[in-house]
């Protein structure tokens, strides 16, 4: 038998009154990759910060080859067992990568920084990994994929031979993704063992070989990936039978108005751009990260300004460059990114709920405290947000709940056109179908969406789909498509 890399066993982990793992159990083996799946408040967070050593649980037991972990207290010895590689990169962005290798521990001559030797071992050490980037080069510079690449070399450099990859594909496309993978690949060959974490269940099929369920704070089952049909592992990971629903045909009404008209559209990202999003119509945007449409998705939100072109919306010219007069013309936006772009962390559920509708809340530059609280709370159970209420940090928050406050300042000024970039991205599944049922009622309401996302299952919501390619539309495919015609479309494939 062989000797299991990492060992959890009876793991349990309270917080005061709330037990966020009543049953962690994980066994990872030397050269696989594990994933480890949930929804958001599955537990998935709690193990990792207890295998990572960041904290120690309250009862139970981990181990590394077949020894107890270190104490939390010895640093060192926990760098040497195990990394963990978030979503969003922990490198310093304005050093270089041979910097961000060997931070902290800079080799020295006579006490002061020896530069030349630093490149060298930077150079050799990514060389060792495979890892094809200039030492140095500034880290800021480096595609996500670069980055995430850099900080496997740097846990491996420590000693680590297990590294927890924490949602690594949220911001790469499916070029970049398989890249990863690639490389994820060969590090394995190399001895390397990955716990991998992913809401993309796709993902798991593809690059792992066992799989653990976590539910309501519990191990579910560990089983091989290639024994668990896809429709078994949702079912784990969501308590309740799901039903596959076929996919039907929407048809829009074709006297319904155009809300959005788009004409001649051209930046450095994309050009030549014609569109039309009718009134209750779901219109997609898909292609590579390199495509143009979050630039293009995000022009009509004040964020770009085209080099020429116009975008109406009812008739009445969308102001470029200026997102508060995007937004008082009727935009409504939920950006890529929660982290950077969608909260402000150090607010409230309500203050980030309401922010873009402050002048409704009251007058002469005053808001009133009981009308804000009114507004979010409406717009917490509309979202139906898990909190204890508006005054909440959103800090606090599940990432799906976090992003259902990010919809939530969205739909809260009444939008003519809803445009979401990446709606579900980092999402747990009964989270993802949430968020997709306000696309649902924003069609029934009579407003005008745009939906950019790499995520097939955001598309299929869609009455068609746009697909560029190298900043050009080339495909419109109407609902009901299959995959393997969208993605030959966003690939490149069937359009030379």
């Amino acid at each position: 038998m062989t000797t299991s890399l990492v060992e959890a066993r009876g793991v349990v982990k309270r917080y005061g009154p709330t037990t966020a793992l009543a049953d962690g159990r994980l066994t990872v083996l030397p050269g696989e990759s594990h994933a480890l799946v949930g929804r958001n408040g599955a537990g998935k967070s709690t193990l990792v910060r207890i295998l990572t050593g960041l904290q120690a649980p309250d009862e139970g037991t981990v181990s590394f080859d077949g020894e107890p972990a270190p104490p939390l207290t010895d640093r060192d010895a926990w760098r040497r067992k195990v990394a963990c590689v978030y979503q969003h990169p922990t490198v310093v962005p304005e050093l270089t990568v041979a910097e961000n290798l060997f931070i902290n521990r800079q080799p020295l001559r006579r006490g002061f920084i020896s530069w030349r030797r630093l490149r060298s071992e930077a150079a050799a050490l990514l060389a060792t990994w495979d890892v094809r980037v200039d030492p140095e080069a500034r880290t800021a510079d480096l595609r996500v994929e670069d980055r995430q690449m850099v900080e496997i070399a740097r846990a491996l450099s420590f000693g680590a031979r297990f590294i927890v990859l924490d949602e690594p594909t949220a911001q790469l496309d499916n070029r970049e993704i398989e890249r990863l993978f690639t490389r994820m690949r060969a590090l394995q060959n190399s001895g390397v063992t990955f716990l991998f974490i992913s809401h993309h269940l796709q993902e798991v099929y593809e690059v792992c070989q066992t799989v653990t369920v976590l539910r309501d704070a519990r191990w579910i089952t560990t089983a091989p990936v290639a024994d668990l049909p896809r429709q078994a592992l949702v079912e784990a990971m969501a308590g309740e039978t799901i039903t596959e629903q076929a996919e039907r045909q929407r048809t829009v009404e074709a006297a319904g108005p155009v809300l959005l008209d788009v004409r001649g559209l051209r930046s450095t990202a994309y050009e030549n751009v014609d569109l039309t999003v009718r009134r209750g119509e779901v219109v997609g945007l898909a292609g590579s990260s390199a495509s143009g449409k979050n630039e293009l998705a995000e022009t009509f939100t004040g964020l770009h300004t085209p080099t020429s072109g116009t975008a109406r919306l009812e008739g009445a010219p969308l102001p470029f460059g200026d997102v508060r007069g995007a937004l008082e013309a009727g935009v409504g936006f939920v950006p890529r990114d929660r982290h950077e772009q969608g909260l402000v962390f150090g607010m409230s559920i309500g203050d980030n709920a309401t922010l873009s509708v402050l002048e409704r809340l009251g007058r002469f530059g005053f808001v009133g405290t009981d009308r804000k609280r009114g507004v979010a709370t409406a717009l917490i159970e509309r979202l139906d947000i898990h909190a204890e209420g508006p005054e909440q940090p959103v800090s606090d928050l599940s990432g799906g709940n976090a992003q259902k406050v990010v919809m939530a300042r969205a739909l809260a000024s009444d939008p003519r056109l809803l445009v979401l970039v990446n709606p579900t991205a980092g999402v747990d599944v009964k989270s993802k179908e949430s968020l997709l049922a306000r696309v649902d009622s924003a069609r029934e309401d009579g407003t005008a969406v745009l939906v950019v996302s790499d995520e097939l299952d955001d598309l299929r919501r869609c009455d068609r789909v746009l697909v560029l390619f190298h900043g050009r539309v080339v495909a419109e495919h109407r609902s009901g498509w299959r995959d393997h015609e969208l993605i030959a479309s966003i690939e490149g494939v069937d359009h030379g």
